[in-house]
């Protein structure tokens, strides 16, 4: 039950093929912020700690010196703020970048150089056993007060919930709309205290999410701010694997709807994500857009252009300006959009892609870098990429093959692991 999403989008536009440029985290977040695929900077996967790090050829944290989208709206005179989940430069480097050094002048949160992973003490919700829950409420509470503090100038916020990131653990009120998913047995009454089930426990973490939203929604109608304010929703990569039970547990029951591949899949379940833009008189109402493919690197451009911020930088940015795209006009993106996944993909055999992939017009090649498991989708007429016209299109294959190669070749090199880009099954215990 999600009213409050609901809401957002039939106040704005729901975008329906919205890509982020990572199947997880701290990528998917790079590219956000960057306007530049994630592999530029290489981050390839979710930084962790840094024997792990270096083992997959990766930094400690995202280079501060890479431009951010954020540096512009701040020299543009925009008060700037972040909180909640950073992930591009873990709380355990001691020597990480504070969020300053990014653009943000405001900042608190989870996986951030303040080892802010709970509430200080002092805080309404430091101590509570559900703290993972009530994260959210934590991170509104400071995002109101940063815009009770902003109300009469120009500023940015970005909100990046936990939720519903395992580890799940909601309260049991927090449930109690979900009961009838609850394990209920003939043998015991319906008094009798019952283990939660994952849809209970999932379903009610993901309302916490939208409490979260109605709330900050509400603050800047009390304060006559929503007008004239951008909003946006989205998520970082596709829904966790169902299988990995000790990390994901009851997170692993989100739907990908109708599309094959999960998180770390570079298959529609993994990179294709909700996307809704709400910005009264400007951005069409109720609408749905089924047809503007827009993807995260998208950002940087498009959102300077919106607020009439420059966007020269002096790093490359990979995404394009879609500004027109959120204004409602339908036309094809001018820059096709680039995956590339090194790493070993879990769960079902189906949802295992190759390691590389591409979307240019209506179609998505899949393959591996030594040209091997080549998979051609055209998207709109098979979303579930299970027709691959590879075969049967080869002049367009070949044509997207030796693209998708060359965009492949100005990556950074380093550490892939064995597994990446196979499907066989059974799973060799090995890998």
């Amino acid at each position: 039950k999600t009213p409050h999403l609901d809401a957002l989008a039939e106040g704005g536009t729901r975008f329906t093929q919205f890509y982020v440029n990572s199947p997880v985290c701290s990528p998917s977040r790079a590219a956000v912020v960057t306007g530049q695929y994630p592999a530029r900077n290489r981050i390839h996967g979710h930084i962790s700690g840094h024997s792990q790090n270096v083992e997959r050829d990766m930094p400690d944290w995202l280079d501060p010196k890479v431009d951010t989208f954020v540096n512009h709206l701040k020299a543009a005179g925009y008060k700037t703020a972040h909180f909640g989940k950073w992930h591009l430069g873990a709380y355990y480097h001691k020597n990480a970048p504070t969020l300053t050094e990014y653009g943000f002048g405001e900042w608190r949160g989870f996986w951030t150089p303040s080892n802010t992973l709970g509430a200080k003490e002092g805080d309404p919700y430091f101590g509570e056993p559900y703290f993972w829950h009530r994260s959210t409420d934590f991170l509104v509470d400071e995002a109101i007060k940063f815009i009770e503090s902003a109300r009469d100038q120009s500023f940015y916020l970005q909100v990046w919930a936990v939720l519903p990131h395992s580890i799940l653990d909601p309260p049991k009120e927090a449930m109690e709309q979900y009961r009838e998913f609850g394990m209920r047995s003939p043998y015991f009454s319906e008094e009798k205290e019952m283990t939660p089930t994952v849809q209970e426990i999932y379903y009610s973490s993901v309302t916490a999410i939208d409490n979260a939203v109605g709330r900050l929604i509400d603050k800047l109608d009390d304060l006559g701010l929503s007008d004239n304010t951008i909003i946006i929703f989205s998520s970082d990569n596709g829904p966790e694997e169902i299988s990995l039970a000790k990390i994901a547990g009851n997170a692993g029951i989100g739907s990908a709807g109708p599309f094959r591949g999960r998180k770390r899949s570079l298959y529609e379940g993994g990179v294709r994500v909700p996307f809704i833009v709400k910005w009264t008189d400007k951005v069409k109402e109720g609408a749905v857009d089924n047809t503007s493919v827009i993807t995260a690197v998208d950002l940087f451009p498009t959102l300077c252009s919106l607020v009439d911020v420059p966007a020269e930088t002096k790093s490359k940015l990979d995404g394009e300006d879609v500004s027109d795209m959120i204004f409602g006009k339908s036309r094809v993106r001018t820059k096709p959009i680039y995956w590339e996944w090194r790493f070993q993909i879990y769960g079902h055999v189906l949802h295992r892609s190759p390691m590389l992939a591409m979307r240019d017009g209506d179609w998505k090649l899949l393959m591996n870098p030594d040209q091997s498991r080549i998979e051609l989708y055209n998207i709109p007429a098979d979303p579930t990429e299970l027709n691959n016209l590879a075969d049967r299109k080869p002049e367009l294959t070949n044509r997207l093959v030796s693209k998708l190669m060359e965009w492949q070749k100005t990556l950074p090199d380093g550490y892939v692991e064995n597994s990446a880009g196979k499907n066989n099954y059974p799973w060799p215990s090995e890998n």
